[in-house]
């Protein structure tokens, strides 16, 4: 039916109505979808917004990454130089000192006062403290640059202690304190040259700071791991000083009555101390009371199988003092102050020198069959890039005599040391002390061995 024929006004408005609610919502449909197509097209460039700022962001973290990269590098070459620098210093500081040392040691012996003894005396501590602080920083420097890398192996804890009581018992007696080591032999996994030098360092500091009682090291066992407690009745540590002894040249109050000397040590120990914990991944706890000591307690993981230890690996005790007076040693050295300084304390010794610089020079000197050397002490760096390992070598190959030998070096390596022990040979460090060079020469001498 059309439009026209319809007559009823009502009829007509509802229709009216109808067609108009239609079109009102087709109109809010199309509204509807246009109001979607305007959030989707405004969605669209935030999406485009945000990841044109995370690339901007991911472009400025590569970037940042990059020249992180190219910093640790240059840190990391920055380090190994500062690691060769020193090494280089500390030799050529190493060898005026040595030279110096072994000449002190002939003056003090000529020294006929007792103003003279006592002034050779302070002259010989002071040159000890620079040894020692060279040394230390040598190390730090190695342990801060990541050269110096621990060999984790199973240890008998009783090789490591048996040396460290004998080595601290006369400091003790001297100081008149109660040394005790007090334990039950176990094997733990550490490095061993680390792990002595932490021990040694935390004795050292407890008896340096002990006046009256004494150290006692002992060892708590538990399940996987054991702790080592250095415990001293000393000064203590206050609380808020807990982190300061870990840094570089902090140096506590010293006990009533004593004075800073040589002999009060340069701050450095338990800086040493923490970086080789660290290194070794070991953990370190520092307990104290002010007036009653402190303790410091090392925890170190057990080794699960049991270790046969041989007491002939232990370095073998070097004691008395053989007559030197006729013995013929031939010294393999280039440094010319170095050279004086051993040939001044040799003669004193009433010993027969020759001096060779070179392995040339060497084969020169043992060509004399009527001056055959009872010993070699070769430095190991020698001219024209010589090696004093590869001059006694050639002595004995070149006369078929197994010649004791001393090599003689400022810088020491586990390396060295191995190819030293293989080589049948002795090793010293720089600089040499006379007492002990006078010992390993008789040692060697009155067990020559054809």
């Amino acid at each position: 039916m059309s439009v026209e024929n319809i007559d009823d006004i009502d009829q007509l408005k509802r229709i009216n109505k109808a067609l108009m609610t239609r079109v009102e919502r087709s109109m809010d449909q199309h509204g509807n979808a246009f109001s979607m197509f305007q959030t989707a097209i405004n969605l669209e460039g935030q999406v485009k917004r945000r990841t044109d700022e995370l690339t901007i962001a991911l472009r400025g973290l590569e970037r940042i990454n990059s020249e992180l990269e190219i910093a640790k590098e240059s840190s990391e070459i920055a380090n190994r130089s500062k690691t060769r620098f020193l090494a280089a210093a500390s030799h050529d500081v190493l060898q005026p000192l040595n030279a110096a040392i072994l000449s002190l040691s002939v003056l003090s012996d000529l020294q006929e006062t007792k103003m003279g003894q006592d002034l050779a005396l302070q002259v010989e501590r002071s040159l000890e403290t620079m040894n020692e602080l060279l040394k230390t920083l040598l190390d730090i420097s190695k342990l801060d640059a990541g050269v110096v890398k621990p060999r984790l192996e199973p240890i008998p804890l009783s090789s490591i202690f048996n040396g460290l009581l004998s080595d601290f018992s006369p400091m003790a007696n001297e100081k008149g304190l109660d040394l005790r080591f007090n334990y039950k032999d176990t094997n733990v996994i550490s490095d061993r040259t680390m792990l002595r030098r932490i021990l040694q360092n935390l004795i050292s500091n407890g008896l340096r700071y002990t006046r009256k009682g004494g150290l006692l090291l002992g060892v708590r066992q538990r399940k996987n791991f054991v702790f080592i407690d250095v415990i001293d009745t000393g000064n203590g540590i206050p609380l808020d000083q807990y982190s300061q002894v870990f840094e570089e040249f902090h140096r506590g109050a010293l006990p009533s009555g004593h004075d800073r000397d040589a002999e009060s040590g340069l701050g450095l120990g338990l800086s040493i101390v923490r970086r080789m914990v660290d290194s070794l991944g070991h953990d370190l706890l520092l307990t104290s009371k002010v007036g009653n000591g402190t303790r410091f307690r090392l925890k170190v993981p057990t080794a699960d199988a049991s270790i046969s230890f041989k007491p002939e690996q232990l370095q073998p005790s070097i004691i008395g003092f053989s007559n030197l007076n006729g013995v013929k040693i031939l010294l393999i050295e280039n440094d010319p102050a170095g050279v004086q300084a051993l040939l001044s304390l040799f003669e004193s010794w009433g010993c027969q020198i020759k001096i060779a610089r070179t392995i040339d020079s060497t084969f020169s000197l043992l060509r004399d069959k009527e001056w055959i050397p009872d010993i070699l002490i070769a430095d190991l760096h020698l001219d024209h890039g010589d090696l004093g390992t590869n001059a006694v070598s050639h002595a004995r190959n070149y006369t078929n005599i197994n010649f004791p030998a001393i090599i003689i070096t400022a810088d020491p390596t586990k390396a060295l040391e191995q190819q030293i022990k293989e080589l049948k040979m002795e090793l010293m460090y720089k600089p040499l002390k006379p007492a002990q060079l006078r010992a390993l020469v008789s040692y060697l001498l009155d067990n020559k061995t054809a």
